[in-house]
């Protein structure tokens, strides 16, 4: 298992393949990617408190979990999760940073190189190319997002729901491993103005730093 693998495991907590029966025709996958794209070119910055719970197959509860999260364009990230662990991930758009206090630990990663892995990405970026690497469908209340073949994402399928107010109100991760994460979000803010030290990380004193970003 690469690091990126256990670090997006870590970050969505295991969410994975759950196989479809539909092939969506090409105008309506460009119907709903239209629509979708032209609700997150609304929001510039997004900010809220998530709880999240993660299931196996079966849907079986196996931990819930509290924490905060803040987006910007472009490919800025500020995930922070309280408990039932202390994790934070922060990207600054060109250096992607996860920190696991419980460990004393610190990986350095090129922000470029997690565009694949996920596309949760998206949520971050107007960059076509990148777009054009995922399939887009409607679901009820929001959009589905799915790797197109060929593209090696650690998440097999990224739920976005929006509330009545077409304000983010969840995402519902589902990766390789077979279970699912879902994460709902309260006292959202968005285009409010965010500071940039929430999308800076300063590395601890004493902390285990795996810089993989040299010789990428």
């Amino acid at each position: 298992m690469t690091f990126q693998t256990k670090m997006l495991n870590t970050v969505f907590i295991k969410p994975t393949v759950l196989a479809f029966g539909l092939i969506l025709s090409s105008q309506v996958w460009a119907s709903a990617a239209d629509d979708l794209k032209a609700k997150l070119a609304l929001m510039n910055s997004f900010e809220a408190k998530f709880s999240q719970q993660v299931k196996d197959e079966q849907g079986e509860l196996l931990q819930s979990g509290q924490g905060t999260i803040a987006l910007a364009h472009p490919l800025k990230i500020r995930w922070e999760q309280v408990s039932p662990d202390e994790t934070l991930f922060v990207s600054d758009g060109e250096k992607t940073f996860y920190f696991d206090a419980f460990s004393e630990q610190v990986t350095v990663m090129k922000t470029n190189g997690l565009i694949d892995t996920t596309p949760f990405i998206l949520l971050t970026t107007r960059d076509s190319a990148q777009w054009e690497k995922y399939q887009i469908s409607n679901i009820a209340q929001g959009y589905r997002i799915t790797p197109k073949p060929g593209i090696d994402s650690q998440v097999e399928i990224l739920d976005i729901a929006f509330n009545k107010a077409q304000n983010l109100s969840a995402i519902k991760v589902t990766d390789l491993s077979g279970q699912v994460s879902s994460f709902t979000f309260k006292d959202s803010r968005v285009n409010g103005k965010l500071a940039g030290s929430l999308f800076s990380f300063n590395i601890p004193e004493g902390v285990v730093v795996d810089d993989q970003t040299q010789g990428e």
